[in-house]
């Protein structure tokens, strides 16, 4: 083990003492504790205190003999005050004891080295405070020369005399001629070493090895805890987080959820806003706001309305007659592109009013199904003594159907419940009614495209099939028996009233659609009708590319039998399907 002796650290080896002197008593600049005078050696500072402090020197050492000197590092980011007691050498002493006798040479080490030795803080403030009062009674301006004069002179080697420029290039002279005088031999050099296993310290003892192996083991142990327990908040937080942001996704997707389902009852009619009665009111009242309507025409058509409803019979404001008749003359007298047409019987067109825009295009489809059907005699058994009814009543018709057991799925997915509400029907919807009046109907789903481009040209040859069951030798017009076709798609319906064939054998179907009004559908009844006037009838192949299409195709009556046959069927549905 090897001692320093300026300041009395103990170091294990040669290269650790340089390493010391260097980074704490080479690089480091001193201060005077008492004049805080910089810029010199260890050494030189020694002189200047016993110099020009000799009488705070001497007052020290009446309190144990205590002296503080500051070291500040060279890059100024800390102080670090190293608080030593100081012997000088007997040289220095002798000079200074002549005019001061009361520091004796007795009072020295025999060997005349500089030793230091650690001290309490109570002593040196004890001192600083003497030195305090005893200060005021000296004579500064002698004081402050010889500190001028000391900070300006040249600074010397200590080992070779050598005088250099400043204190930078005195301490590169020692660091480069004399490192090898600053090593110390130790005195215990023949002692075994002990390192540590852990960390590479070298010990004396083997007791003090272990003391620090065991230190060694107890801050592992404790680092592990504070691990296992930083571990456990962790993976708790994370929970924490996982939980957090699993209820927002929830609460997220509830809402959205809630919000399209709102959507869908807003579009199906079934968020309790109101029915036929309520919108037609609404809308009527929106009419007059904006000047479009007189207000006795509102009571007008309000007291016919609340008349229909009571009756259950539509008021035939929307109804227009006599097309088939109409669409039969034009094809006689002109019409040369077509090579031959078929037409259903006789068929009124309904179109959407007030009560019912939007959401009615089902029953408005149905009006016209059922118009075609009581003009045939076929079906005067079954529909005996019935009129077209109104929207509400056709609703409270197929609430009946339900509550016989027709289509209880059906049933379910509306609530049981169509009056009061703007619910849409379809095709499911129309069957359950047509059958439990005993007319004998059956569904056909197209259920995906047969032809190029999401076109469906089965559904035409279907529809071809069901008007005529031989068409070679048939005149160019036929006014078939059949009842029109209902025509479902994915938002909207209609109703087929014929088919024409075309000379390059083409297909066009003739189509009544609700959502055309009457004043349009009027223009077909003129002597004079254009072709441009069927345009909104025509629907080609390339006309229909709807994912899906189902339609309700009316067969004949049903038979007591057969209509409970049929409700005991519709508990699953079922359709053709084609393809």
């Amino acid at each position: 083990m090897l001692s320093c002796d300026i300041c009395g650290e103990t170091v294990t080896s040669e290269p650790d003492m340089k390493a010391h002197l260097l980074i704490v008593h080479m690089e480091n600049e001193v201060i005077c504790p008492f004049c805080k005078l910089s810029g010199m050696n260890y050494d030189e500072m020694c002189f200047h205190i016993e110099t020009a402090h000799f009488e705070q020197n001497e007052l020290e050492g009446s309190f144990a003999r205590i002296n503080t000197i500051q070291y500040r590092t060279s890059d100024n980011r800390k102080d670090n005050t190293l608080q030593c007691r100081m012997e000088v050498n007997s040289s220095v002493h002798s000079a200074c004891a002549s005019n001061h006798p009361k520091i004796s040479a007795q009072s020295l080490p025999n060997d005349g080295t500089l030793k230091q030795k650690a001290f309490y803080s109570e002593n040196l403030t004890e001192a600083r405070k003497f030195l305090k009062s005893k200060e005021k009674e000296c004579d500064l301006s002698k004081i402050k020369g010889s500190i001028y004069k000391t900070m300006y002179s040249p600074p010397e080697c200590p080992f070779c005399g050598r005088i250099e420029d400043c204190s930078q290039d005195m301490e590169n002279h020692v660091k480069t001629k004399h490192a090898n005088l600053l090593d110390t031999p130790s005195e215990d050099h023949d002692q075994p070493l002990y390192d540590c296993p852990m960390c590479g310290l070298i010990c004396t003892n083997y007791h003090i090895l272990q003391e620090h192996v065991d230190l060694h083991l107890e801050e592992s142990s404790f680092g592990q805890g504070i691990d296992r327990v930083q571990c456990s908040r962790d993976l708790e937080l994370a929970h924490q987080l996982q939980q957090e942001e699993d209820r927002k996704r929830r609460s997220e997707e509830s809402q959205q959820e809630m919000g399209e389902f709102q959507k869908l009852q807003r579009q199906y009619g079934l968020d309790n806003s109101g029915g036929y009665k309520q919108q037609q009111l609404r809308n009527m009242e929106i009419e007059v706001n904006r000047g479009r309507m007189h207000p006795s025409e509102f009571h007008r058509r309000k007291a016919d309305m609340m008349e229909s409803l009571a009756i259950g019979i539509d008021d035939g404001k929307t109804k227009t007659s006599g097309i088939i008749e109409a669409l039969y003359r034009y094809y006689q007298n002109a019409a040369t592109e077509v090579r031959r047409v078929w037409l259903s019987t006789e068929v009124d067109h309904f179109h959407s009013s007030f009560g019912d825009k939007g959401w009615g295009c089902g029953y408005r489809n149905f009006q016209m199904l059922l118009s075609s059907l009581l003009r045939n005699d076929a079906y005067d058994d079954c529909l005996k003594g019935m009129s077209i009814p109104c929207i509400p009543k056709i609703q409270s018709m197929i609430e009946d159907a339900w509550k016989e057991g027709f289509d209880p799925q059906g049933a379910s997915q509306l609530n049981n419940r169509l009056q009061g509400t703007k619910a849409w029907i379809g095709a499911c919807e129309v069957y359950t009614l047509l059958t439990s009046l005993r007319v004998k109907c059956h569904i056909v789903d197209f259920h995906k495209s047969t032809g190029p481009l999401g076109t469906h040209p089965r559904l035409f040859e279907w529809i071809l099939n069901y008007y005529s069951s031989e068409r070679e030798g048939s005149p160019k017009v036929v006014c078939t028996s059949k009842p029109p076709i209902y025509l479902q798609h994915q938002g909207h319906s209609r109703t087929v009233v014929g088919i024409e064939e075309r000379k390059n054998r083409t297909l066009c179907l003739l189509i009544f659609d609700p959502g055309c009004p009457s004043r349009e559908m009027q223009k077909l009844l003129k002597q004079d009708m254009e072709a441009s006037n069927l345009k909104q009838l025509r629907k080609f192949v390339g006309n229909l590319k709807h994912k899906q299409y189902q339609i309700v195709a009316v067969e004949g009556v049903l038979s007591s039998e057969e209509k409970v046959a049929r409700r005991q069927a519709s508990q699953v549905f079922t359709a053709e399907k084609i393809p």
